[in-house]
């Protein structure tokens, strides 16, 4: 396997550069304004009552958002205790310019982009109709997400990543028009060798290729040169939010969406992105878990639209709301025949941060609520909000049988320290916590009553919910249902349930060292 190679070793090395670079950059600058505070002992006092008054002024501007408290109260208690630094990293990360004129670029692409979509109003009533619960989540997605609900769409669901990269492999083969990428990341590894000498093929005979992957989520996996080769290739490629060398004020909000579109009418998403890792070819933290969907029909019409979107936005050119042209993007987003064998209703979605709206939050809110029997969850990371831990404990308590199941071996340690102090309180609710012992569990999921269910990009953590681009896809009264239920039930034989491990006391220290990077979770 290339991974193996000197140069596969020298791509990930390059890799790692960029990020160590990156960081020395950053440091330099802080070191940087450290020595001009310092040249200013004389003017210290005037310097930190101004940034008192400054930082009172912004603690009352936070309070008054509309936003959970659990995002704001860190930033408060950070510019009372520290009101230099807490200013200083509120300014460059909570009120910059980059992400005001990126907000309003996205706002007239969705504005222009979104009312394209086929608006199907007869089946969202035929779904509240058949199943008022499913149906409630949807009219959600439809109304604040604008993503329409689709029937005449089959769906396939992989229960391991490798089965989906297998299928798309023979689909993107197939291609006659165009394929449409985007991930958070792609290693430039086995995996990705066999995707692009399928992308070179069709290149070759006339299919229009574009890839679209973020520049963090990318780090230590290619190198710089990365994007510049797939051009070569005739492959067209956009980086989304590079990271320079520096403070980049667009850094908090990264892309996390995995999606493939093949000429209008296949569509793959799920959780794995485009690296070996993901299909068990390397194993850096035991065996990987992560799953993904196959559409085929109506619905990978939203797919299409949540793909332009990031990658209009991520363009050089002017996106004006009246000089906009929208005529050389319809022939993408036409709809083809096609007669589905299953029946059901299936919705694609994407979420975006730059709203204010928390669509991914709600979808999973709002599955839990309506549950009645059981809403079992499947996530990498569980750092949620007090919204959704009342949720998911008031669901418990009403005697719905809410499981969630994370890994048991982690990729990020300190992520993995915070997920387990959110446990405690949970299972005192009623709630069940697994632990998925053969390795780390990357797939995003949930599924209620045998009725609903999601699979996408969305982790339960604040980034997920609140900072990053994301995607999912909702299905109700279909096959795909019943098949995550069943991989639920089969995972939770290959846990360890730590329910009642988690319903005693901690030691005063080590709940004072969680509940502390609880509390600046948001800010990791």
């Amino acid at each position: 396997m290339s991974s193996h190679t000197l140069e596969g070793k020298m791509k990930s090395q390059n890799g790692v550069k960029r990020l160590v670079f990156s960081v020395l950059s950053i440091l330099l600058e802080v070191i940087f304004l450290v020595g001009i505070f310092n040249g200013l002992n004389e003017y210290a006092v005037v310097i930190d009552n101004m940034t008192r008054l400054v930082g009172f002024i912004l603690v009352l501007k936070i309070y008054g958002k509309n936003e959970t408290s659990s995002m704001k109260t860190p930033w408060i208690i950070l510019i009372l205790a520290f009101p230099i630094l807490g200013v200083a990293l509120y300014l460059m990360t909570g009120m910059n310019g980059g992400t005001k004129k990126m907000r309003m670029r996205y706002k007239v692409l969705d504005d222009k982009l979104l009312p394209m979509l086929p608006q199907n109003e007869e089946i969202l009533d035929k779904l509240k109709e058949e199943d008022p619960k499913a149906g409630n989540v949807s009219t959600y997605i439809k109304g604040i997400a604008r993503y329409p609900v689709y029937q005449n769409t089959d769906v396939k669901y992989f229960d391991e990543a490798v089965k989906g990269l297998e299928s798309q492999l023979v689909d993107l083969a197939k291609a006659e028009h165009f394929i449409f990428m985007e991930y958070h990341a792609i290693e430039d590894e086995y995996a990705w060798s066999r995707i692009q000498a399928v992308l070179k093929d069709r290149v070759k005979a006339g299919v229009e290729v574009r890839v679209f992957y973020d520049d963090m989520g990318s780090i230590g996996f290619v190198n710089l040169n990365f994007a510049r080769k797939l051009e070569a290739k005739g492959i067209a490629c956009r980086v989304f939010n590079p990271l320079l060398p520096g403070l980049n004020m667009f850094l908090n909000n990264r892309d996390h969406r995995k999606i493939t579109v093949i000429d209008g009418k296949v569509g793959y998403t799920g959780g794995y992105n485009l690296a070996n890792e993901y299909f068990n070819y390397t194993h850096p933290y035991g065996e990987w878990k992560d799953t993904g969907i196959r559409l085929e029909g109506d619905a990978v019409t939203s797919l299409t639209a949540a793909f332009l979107e990031m990658w209009e936005a991520s363009g050089k050119e002017k996106i004006e709301k009246d000089t906009f042209d929208l005529e050389s993007r319809k022939k993408y987003l036409e709809q083809h025949p096609y007669q589905a064998v299953q029946k059901g209703y299936i919705q694609p979605y994407a979420d975006c941060p730059l709203d204010g709206i928390q669509v991914g939050e709600d979808v999973y809110i709002s599955i839990v609520n309506k549950a009645e029997k059981y809403c079992w969850f499947m996530t990498p990371y569980l750092i949620i909000t007090d919204e959704m831990t009342h949720a998911l404990s008031l669901a418990a308590k009403r005697g719905v049988d809410v499981r969630i199941i994370t890994p048991g071996i982690p990729d990020k340690k300190l992520i993995y320290s915070i997920t387990r102090s959110f446990y405690h309180n949970l299972v005192q609710d009623g709630v069940r916590i697994y632990e998925w012992t053969p390795g780390f569990c990357h797939a995003k999921m949930s599924v209620a009553d045998d009725c609903m269910a999601t699979c996408g990009t969305i982790n339960l953590d604040y980034r997920s919910l609140y900072h990053h681009f994301e995607n999912g896809c909702f299905m109700a009264d279909c096959d795909v249902v019943t098949e995550i239920r069943d991989d639920m039930e089969w995972t939770f034989g290959q846990c360890r349930e730590v329910t009642e491990k988690y319903k005693s006391g901690r030691s005063a220290s080590l709940r004072l060292g969680q509940l502390f990077l609880r509390l600046f979770a948001e800010l990791l």
